[in-house]
């Protein structure tokens, strides 16, 4: 059966995506363009605004494009999957598996049962108490050049916001020999650069569910992993971001000096509603840290605006804090309820074209700094990790598209035929366009 996966929201859910490939390509599925499928995987995302909505809206598509189909179905996972759990068999015929983040491991089994039982619907909901583990097995063909590896799952937070522990369960760390077994496979097959990802990496081991590894002693493990030449990680919580992971950034090579840390609010007063457990100044101390041991770290923040209660004065903050910072890029969202959560039930809320008019300002400020990251790397020389063709189109455009350390696109022709595609080349930076560079090799390629 031919299959296409799409995955809204967050890079776990595309890390999902990616593993769930490997493991159907393994039982005979083929991966294919959506005009070409009969399966379609939908990986959703409870976190931005009216999520239920867009769901409903490529559900409704994929039924208008191959309802007339009777081998066609519909898998829906991730976070609105566990949130509307088979209330959505009701209103949409074609889905015929529901699935959560604790049930992934079972999606692939399941998926192959539904095509071979066509009126068949299986829902896997429940959450577990220790991190379920997926099977690895895998394709023998080399796989691309870099790719995510979960390294827990849920999150016990609880900020003010945010729906995530309701719809992915409480945090439960994999134990570092399963996450090793798994970067040592991908090295294998030709991966050289791993994000490790979860909710709250920061807070890998401290669980009851994981082995009480440390994520810095699994940043130490991973980056002895023969194969592996970079070393990402994602997301964040300033809390939990301790000293020995800061360390990391001088002592592992492996390990890129970038680093995604939300801080959401620049306001002490909306960051105590919010619920992080941390003010201005702590997280000002963690950005001083990261500077003095790699001076050169990208920095790049998740920020709300109009959260409940949210003043001018509190807005003007969170500007002020993305100009001392000096953030390279960052993410900016308007606030919305979410169902469940604390701040759902917080007044006054802000109005919408206040919370629109913040987000524009915000946005136009981020933008100005992506800007000024960009043009300061102009004429520096940079190690380029090639991911494949480059998208810019003409005869004059560059011919491959990789990502410095810091994580920024860089577009650069390369000398000489053959596939370059994992390659690690040196490149000066000659050009900053809009939302990349363009580089010039300066070596032969490793």
């Amino acid at each position: 059966m031919k299959f296409h996966i799409t995955a809204m929201g967050c890079q776990m859910n595309v890390g999902d995506g990616d593993w769930l490939t490997r493991s159907l390509v393994s039982r005979g599925f083929t991966p294919a363009r959506e005009d070409q499928a009969e399966l379609f995987i939908l990986f959703t995302c409870s976190v931005r605004e009216k999520p239920e909505q867009k769901v409903a809206s490529e559900l409704g598509r994929i039924a208008d494009r191959h309802g007339a189909n009777p081998r066609a179905f519909v898998a829906v996972g991730g976070c609105v999957a566990q949130q509307c759990g088979t209330a959505l068999w009701r209103r949409f015929p074609m889905v015929r598996l529901v699935f959560g983040t604790d049930g992934l491991a079972g999606a692939p089994a399941a998926l192959a049962r539904l095509a071979d039982e066509p009126g068949l619907r299986l829902s896997l909901l429940d959450f577990t108490e220790t991190y379920p583990e997926r099977d690895q097995a895998w394709p023998d063909d080399r796989l691309p050049p870099k790719a995510f590896v979960s390294i827990m799952q849920g999150c016990d937070n609880f900020c003010a916001y945010c729906i995530v522990p309701f719809v992915r369960g409480r945090q439960k760390s994999r134990s570092l020999p399963a996450v090793l077994a798994e970067v040592e496979a991908l090295a294998a097959r030709g991966v050289r650069e791993v994000t490790l990802l979860g909710q709250n990496v920061n807070s890998y081991g401290l669980d009851g569910a994981g082995d009480a590894a440390s994520f810095a002693r699994l940043l130490d493990a991973v980056a002895a992993v023969p194969g592996i030449s970079r070393i990402r990680f994602t997301t964040s919580h300033p809390k939990d971001l301790s000293d020995d992971v800061i360390a990391r950034f001088a002592d592992l090579p492996e390990l890129c000096p970038a680093l995604h840390l939300p801080v959401q609010s620049g306001s002490d007063a909306v960051l105590g509603r919010m619920g992080r457990g941390y003010d201005r100044k702590s997280y000002m101390r963690l950005v001083e840290k990261l500077r003095r041991v790699r001076p050169d770290i990208t920095l790049t923040t998740d920020l709300i605006v109009g959260f409940p209660g949210e003043t001018e004065a509190d807005f003007r903050l969170t500007l002020d804090l993305v100009r001392d910072v000096g953030f390279d890029s960052g993410f900016s969202f308007m606030y919305g309820d979410r169902p469940g959560t604390a701040s759902e039930r917080m007044e006054p809320k802000i109005a919408q074209d206040v919370k629109s008019a913040r987000l524009a300002e915000l946005q136009a400020l981020l933008d100005e700094r992506l800007a000024a990251s960009l043009a300061a790397q102009v004429g520096r020389t940079t190690e380029v990790l090639i991911e494949g063709q480059s998208r810019r189109e003409g005869p004059d455009d560059p011919s491959w598209r990789g990502r410095d350390p810091g994580g920024r696109i860089v577009n650069m022709a390369l000398p000489g035929p053959g596939d370059v595609v994992g390659r690690l080349v040196r490149a000066r930076i000659r050009q900053a366009k809009k939302h990349s560079l363009i580089g010039e090799a300066e070596a032969d390629h490793d």
